[in-house]
């Protein structure tokens, strides 16, 4: 597979890189990995998420608003 970038970003790529004391390639292919993991993470909480309003297990409103307020707090 070939990757190409505006020139713009491989400057910022290779002066990230640079900074890093890596390859330009390294960098690329750690957040290739990175942004992987990510949306695969993503994917399996959107299918968890799914299969439990297929059970049948959903939540309140009330009871997400106090849920997102517990984690802000927190």
């Amino acid at each position: 597979m070939e990757v190409h970038f505006t020139p713009d970003k491989e400057a910022r790529l290779q002066q990230v890189a640079s900074q890093l004391g890596k390859d330009p390639e390294q960098v690329v292919e750690e957040a290739v990995d990175r942004l992987l993991a990510y949306e695969e993470g993503f994917l399996a909480a959107v299918e968890e998420g799914r299969a439990s309003a297929r059970r049948g297990d959903l939540l309140e409103h009330d009871e997400v608003v106090e849920r997102i307020e517990q984690i802000l707090r927190s």
